[in-house]
């Protein structure tokens, strides 16, 4: 995803956990300007009754404002990491760049960072990753009328994809040189306005694209591209305690049944193989 260069930090709806009874503990001083209050479990909060979420919008379906809240799988997961804490979910809305570097974790701004984020050993450097909690598949997206059948027959096309992502990476990496759009969004919208000729994108953006019945009937994912990538949320380096409710929440709700009903509600079917590939393209 493209930063906004310049752009505030935009401070959106919350969305709410609906367990009640907040239990934030304990106070200390930090003249460092450290996280001086804890939630349930020992977990530290820079903000004290709120798990406190950077996130980069528009990506749906994992985050993205809707009726002026911001709402998708992402959300809805950590909503539940919230729950667990006793608190309340608040979202900033933030540079897609400040993610790979952990800045926003790093000066406390945020708790963690939930943006449909795939898992790198070089973003890993700088923040600490959760338990993966999507398998994600890159989709080559075109207008049914384009003649093209695969992603082999990107070459000598116009191809769009947004930048900074793995899926900008990979088109690259294959010898493409993509035109960046600063979301995915833009990108579609490129796509739909003809500015270029097909997209490489996460396949889950696709899933909830298409099923709008007019994008449905004049575009199609001809190829799916097997890159082996997993989402997963981040928090500020060493912050262990974080890692370990996040983690806590995602085995919970695969174990009853919850992670199931979020999938089908902002992704689409739910099977094993609902986000795995066919064949990666060579």
């Amino acid at each position: 995803m493209n930063p906004v260069l310049g752009r505030r930090p935009r401070i959106l709806a919350a969305t709410t956990a609906t367990a009640g009874l907040l239990l934030v503990a304990g106070c200390s001083s930090d003249s460092g300007g450290g996280k001086t209050t804890t939630a349930s479990g020992g977990v530290p909060l820079v903000k004290a009754g709120q798990l406190t979420t950077c996130t980069h919008l528009p990506y749906p379906p994992f985050q993205s404002e809707i009726d002026g809240k911001v709402q998708g799988f992402d959300v809805s997961l950590i909503d539940l990491v919230a729950k667990d804490l006793g608190v309340k979910q608040d979202i900033v809305d933030t540079p897609f760049e400040n993610f790979k570097t952990g800045a926003f974790l790093n000066s406390e701004q945020c708790d963690l960072a939930a943006a449909g984020m795939t898992i790198t050993p070089e973003r890993a450097k700088n923040v600490d990753f959760s338990d993966p909690y999507f398998d994600a598949t890159q989709a080559v997206l075109v207008d049914k009328k384009s003649g093209i059948g695969s992603f082999a027959d990107l070459k000598g096309k116009k191809v769009g994809a947004q930048a900074q992502t793995t899926g900008e990476e990979y088109a690259k990496s294959k010898g493409l040189d993509p035109v960046s759009f600063e979301s995915s969004d833009a990108v579609l919208n490129g796509l739909r306005t003809g500015q270029v000729q097909a997209v490489v994108i996460d396949y889950p953006v696709v899933q909830g694209w298409l099923k709008d019945k007019a994008n449905a009937d004049a575009f199609k994912v001809v190829d799916n591209l097997n890159t082996g990538e997993q989402y997963g949320f981040t928090v500020k380096k060493g912050n262990t305690e974080l890692v370990a409710a996040i983690n806590k929440a995602i085995k919970d709700a695969k174990a009853d049944g919850t992670y199931k009903k979020l999938y089908e509600k902002w992704i689409g079917p739910y099977d094993a193989a609902a986000a795995s590939a066919s064949p990666s393209a060579s």
